[in-house]
């Protein structure tokens, strides 16, 4: 019988009790760790479901928990001894304990309340633009990267991993899915992986909306290493087909009936635009500040967190700065007292499933409901005053099932699809490996061009009646 140390615990209310390495402990307790207990995981989404108030502290420790079982049920994991056992070293080891690592610091960088305000900075591009980047999104996941390989120093997370005997570039590397292995990758970054078992689960838990409810248990009783040209992949056996297709219905109608609906974004899009308007300003941390706080003060950069940015926004209301914009003022009405703006409701906006492989007609739609943009904002500027503004929020990402194989073709990085990452694999009964959208009688194959473009246009009140008064929009 395996005998594991108690002494490093945590309880989950979604899976109990989860042992914790010595190596993770250090890591939990660092800075940059802690700093996740103060992000909260859907943003403002709990603005409309007031108990989604969880944070991304707990969510990346159920991804590495899920992790741990998808290596169990694939037999990739070693005892519990010997994962606990820190005077062991082996490559199987090593392998189990780097997997564990890159979910538990998957959401390492993560910015203020999530990516709500990660695509300002996104959009704002600084690092992005300078001649000599490197041409990285400024997004959270090169900002976790950037922690893992450059903190050599006490209470660093490189320091943290060398002393272990852990690499922090192979650590990256999974973070960002660009590991030679496969399967590592597929259990960290693909259709069906550790962190969507998790955040599907944990969301409907605090939501307490339950679209993303599945069957995990089944789910991972299914997993399987299968065999393609001598390289092994994960694989889902057949008979759980539908404990997937379940999982992946639950991600596609969680995306378009809570975080992509107007009551559930409105509030994200607002903050979106106060922090590029902060950006364009200079008046809040730019990311070439938040990597001089890694280099050199990481307790400056556990500032970095939904407190900061809701000081931010309080402050500059209160002070003046934003009377200077009284868009923007307006907008931080809204968001600090939760004061909703009306929908923009008219053709141009309306929600719509559209066809991958079709995208002159998805560009038709875009292009139609950006005029419609235009047309409102030459309207409002030419009638209105400064009261009279709208945010628009067109999609930035598809919500699909599945990739289409025309798409994965036009993407492959491999001759062989089955060894792509992102595509969900079933193996079948005569042992056979197929893509899930190959797959004759599952409902996905014939789903798997499919998704839902949700636009959403935001204004204020004295916008809407001037634009129901310009027709634009019925009563």
């Amino acid at each position: 019988m395996e005998v594991v140390s108690k002494s490093k615990i945590v309880f989950d209310p979604l899976y109990g009790f989860i042992n914790i390495t010595n190596l993770e402990w250090e890591i939990i307790h660092t800075p940059f760790y802690q700093r996740l207990r103060w992000i909260k995981q859907l943003g403002f989404t709990f603005y409309t479901f007031p108990g989604a108030e969880h944070s991304r502290f707990g969510h990346s420790i159920g991804v590495m928990f899920n992790a741990h079982k998808i290596l169990q049920r694939l037999g990739k994991a070693v005892s519990d001894n010997d994962l606990f056992d820190d005077s062991l070293q082996s490559p199987d080891k090593a392998f189990h304990q780097s997997i564990r690592l890159a979910a538990l610091l998957h959401d390492l960088g993560a910015f203020m309340f999530s990516h709500t305000t990660e695509m300002a900075y996104i959009r704002w591009g600084e690092t992005t633009r300078e001649k000599n980047g490197k041409g990285h999104p400024d997004d959270h996941e090169h900002l976790g990267s950037f922690i893992i390989k450059n903190t050599d120093y006490d209470g660093g997370i490189t320091k943290i991993l060398k002393n272990y005997r852990l690499d922090p570039q192979k650590i990256s590397n999974l973070v960002k899915g660009i590991d030679p292995s496969v399967l590592a990758n597929q259990i960290l970054h693909s259709e069906v992986d550790c962190d969507r078992m998790d955040y599907l689960l944990r969301d409907a838990h605090y939501s307490g909306i339950k679209y993303g409810t599945y069957d995990r248990d089944y789910l991972l009783h299914h997993f399987r290493v299968a065999n393609v040209n001598g390289v092994e992949i994960v694989a889902i056996h057949h008979n759980a087909l539908h404990a997937v297709e379940d999982f992946l219905m639950a991600r596609f109608a969680w995306y378009s009936q809570v975080i992509r609906s107007a009551r559930g974004a409105r509030f994200d899009a607002i903050a979106e635009e106060i922090t590029f308007y902060m950006l364009e300003k200079n008046k809040i941390v730019t990311y070439s500040q938040l990597m001089d706080m890694i280099s050199n003060d990481p307790v400056k950069f556990y500032g970095f967190n939904d407190q900061y940015f809701m000081q931010k926004v309080h402050q500059y209301y209160m002070d003046g700065t934003f009377d200077k914009n009284p868009r923007i003022k307006d907008l931080a009405n809204c968001l600090l007292f939760e004061k909703a703006p009306k929908t923009v409701k008219c053709e141009e906006f309306k929600q719509r499933i559209l066809s991958q492989d079709e995208e002159h007609t998805y560009e038709k739609i875009v292009r139609k409901a950006e005029e419609k943009i235009k047309e409102i904002k030459d309207i409002l500027k030419k009638k209105g005053t400064e009261k009279d503004w709208i945010v628009e929020d067109l999609p930035k990402k598809h919500i699909i099932f599945i990739k289409s194989r025309k798409k994965l073709v036009k993407s492959k990085s491999s001759e062989n699809l089955l060894l792509e990452r992102d595509p969900a694999k079933i193996l079948m009964e005569n042992g056979e490996v197929r893509l899930l959208g190959d797959v004759e009688n599952s409902i996905i194959s014939d789903l798997q061009t499919k998704f839902n473009f949700v636009p959403n246009v935001y204004c204020s009140d004295s916008a809407y009646e001037l634009l129901k008064v310009e027709g634009i929009i019925s009563g």
